[in-house]
C-alpha cells in the first residue's frame, strides 16, 4: 500500500511576509533595497544569499552567518525563506513520490491554489516532474489535468519553489540526510538529477516564468542543473518551439500522440491550431538539434486507437530526417476517462517497428500509478473563482 502524509498546513493569507525563495538575481537586489540595503552593498549582499539558497539549501536567515546579525534581523522582519505549502505526500510502492503543493495565494484570489510534483527515483538518476500552470487551457483527451480549467500561470519563484521543497524533502542539500522511510533513491551524489517541465499546465504558454525559472536553475553558481538534464515537454505550440531553443536551449519532448492530424485534432486538440506538419517544421528548425541533443517524441498508447502497426510505419516515415527518441508510454488510466491502454503484447510489436527503423524507442515504465503520479494523472482541486465566487469564499 502507497504511504500517504497529509500536513495540516494553515492556509497562508495574502498578506502573508513575500519568500525570496525562487527569486532570480534581480528579485533578489531590489528585495534587499526595498529594506535599506546600500547600493554599493547590494552586489555582495545577492551574491550571500544565493549561495546560502541554492548552494546550501538555508531555510531560516539565521541560518546565514556570513550575513550580519542586523541585517538578518531586517530580513526576517520583512521576508522569510518558505517553499510552497505541503498539503500531503504520498510514496509510491515503487518509491516514487508525489506532494499536494499549496501556493501563496495572490491579493485578487479568495483561495490559495494548489499544485502536483512529482519525484521519480531510478538506481542511476532521480527525475522531478514539475508543473508550470495550475491546471490547463489544453484538453488533451487522454491527461487528466486536462480536466482541470486553467486557474493561472506559476510565478518563475513557484516554478523554483518545487525544486527546493523536493531537494528539502529528500535531503539532496550538502550534509543534509535522506528521508528515513527507506524507500528507493539513486545511488548517485545529487538525488535529483533531471527535471522535466511535464506536471499540470502547457509551458510554453508560461513562457516568461518558465524560461526565467530554469535560468535560476541551470545557473552554474546555484542549483547547477545542465540544460542538457532539463527537459520541456510541449503539446505543440509552434511560434514558441525555436524562441526555447533559442532563448533556454533546454532538451525538448513533443507531445505528439498520433500520425494523422484527424486523430491528433482529437487527441491533442491544439493540433487544429497548429498540426503536424508545422509542428514537425519547426522541430527541424529547433536551435542545436543534432543527434546528441535529439528531440524526444512521447506517443501514448491507448487501445485501437493510435496503437496498430500501420500507425508505427507511419511514425517512422513521418520522424524521418529528425534526430530523435520516441518514448511509448502506456496510458495511465484516471476516473472518467473513456480510453484504455494498449495490450502490452501489442506494444512490444509497436516498439518493435519502431526499434527496426533505427529509433530508441523505449516503452516507459508506469511509475506511481498506485498514487495517480503517473504521466498524465496529475490534478489538483483548485478552481478558478468567479467575482462574485471570490467574495462569498472571502466571507
Amino acid at each position: 500500500m502507497p504511504a500517504v502524509l497529509a500536513i495540516d498546513a494553515p492556509e497562508r493569507g495574502a498578506t502573508a511576509k513575500p519568500s525570496l525563495a525562487g527569486l532570480g538575481r534581480d528579485g533578489l537586489k531590489a528585495a534587499l533595497a526595498a529594506i535599506g540595503v546600500p547600493d554599493k552593498q547590494l552586489r555582495m549582499r545577492v551574491g550571500q544569499l544565493w549561495s546560502w539558497m541554492y548552494v546550501r539549501g538555508a531555510t531560516a536567515f539565521d541560518d546565514m552567518s556570513d550575513v550580519s546579525k542586523e541585517l538578518r534581523a531586517r530580513l526576517s522582519e520583512a521576508y522569510t525563506l518558505e517553499r510552497p505549502e505541503i498539503v500531503a505526500e504520498q510514496v509510491s510502492v515503487d518509491g516514487t513520490r508525489k506532494w499536494l503543493l499549496r501556493l501563496p495565494r495572490r491579493g485578487h484570489e479568495a483561495r490559495a491554489p494548489e499544485i502536483e510534483t512529482v519525484y521519480i527515483p531510478e538506481a542511476d538518476r532521480g527525475t522531478l516532474c514539475i508543473s508550470s500552470q495550475v491546471g490547463c487551457t489544453l484538453t488533451c483527451s487522454f491527461c487528466h489535468t486536462g480536466t482541470q480549467k486553467l486557474v493561472r500561470n506559476l510565478e518563475a519563484a513557484e516554478i523554483v519553489g518545487q525544486i527546493l521543497l523536493a531537494r528539502d524533502r529528500i535531503g539532496d542539500w550538502p550534509g543534509a540526510s535522506p528521508p528515513g522511510d527507506g524507500l528507493l533513491l539513486p545511488d548517485t551524489e545529487r538525488k535529483i538529477t533531471n527535471v522535466v517541465l511535464m506536471g499540470m499546465g502547457e509551458p510554453l504558454y508560461n513562457f516568461d516564468n518558465v524560461r526565467d525559472a530554469i535560468a535560476i536553475a541551470t545557473d552554474g553558481d546555484g542549483l547547477s542543473l545542465s540544460k542538457r538534464r532539463v527537459t520541456l515537454s510541449t503539446s505543440g505550440v509552434v511560434p514558441e518551439i525555436p524562441r526555447w531553443g533559442a532563448e533556454a536551449g533546454t532538451m525538448l519532448a513533443i507531445s505528439l500522440h498520433a500520425v494523422r492530424d484527424e486523430l491528433r485534432d482529437k487527441l491533442v486538440p491544439i493540433n487544429r491550431k497548429y498540426p503536424i506538419a508545422e509542428l514537425l517544421a519547426a522541430c527541424r528548425a529547433y536551435p542545436g538539434l543534432s543527434n546528441a541533443r535529439r528531440i524526444t517524441f512521447e506517443y501514448v498508447m491507448l487501445k485501437d486507437v493510435n496503437d496498430s502497426l500501420a500507425d508505427a510505419r507511419a511514425l517512422v516515415k513521418l520522424l524521418s530526417g529528425i534526430p530523435a527518441k520516441i518514448n511509448l508510454i502506456p496510458f495511465n488510466p484516471w476516473p472518467g476517462t473513456a480510453h484504455e491502454c494498449s495490450d502490452w503484447e501489442q506494444i512490444e510489436r509497436f516498439a518493435e517497428v519502431v526499434n527496426r527503423a533505427g529509433y530508441a524507442s523505449p516503452v516507459r515504465t508506469p511509475r506511481g500509478r498506485d498514487i495517480m503520479a503517473a504521466c498524465g494523472q496529475l490534478k489538483s482541486e483548485s478552481l478558478k473563482l468567479s467575482a462574485s465566487e471570490r467574495k462569498v469564499a472571502a466571507r
